[in-house]
């Protein structure tokens, strides 16, 4: 290859490179805005893991809160019998789409 043709290329490749620095600054600035978010969807999701992994807490508190308060319990459980209801009627929907 002559030094003739060399010459654009290194240039083209040093204005590349530099657009590349660029956009990389760039999209760390842009990323940060959703560092927060991500973060406490990190924070939930860990939260869940640990609720799945020790199931006997939430069984507890919901034992002596049904034991302290029987009829709010039922009251409840018939809402959230219903939600539960909702959302299988709207997962089987979607996957119908």
């Amino acid at each position: 290859m002559s030094t003739h043709n060399s010459e654009p290329l290194a240039l083209r490749r040093e204005r590349l490179l530099l657009r590349s620095r660029q956009l990389r600054a760039d999209m760390s600035l842009n990323v940060q805005v959703l560092q927060r978010p991500l973060g406490l969807a990190d924070q939930a999701r860990s939260a869940l893991d640990w609720l799945a992994h020790n199931p006997q807490w939430p069984v507890g508190a919901l034992l002596v809160v049904a034991a302290v308060r029987p009829r709010r319990t039922l009251r409840w459980a018939g809402t959230l019998w219903w939600g539960y209801g909702l959302f299988k009627r709207g997962q089987a929907l979607l996957r119908r789409l």
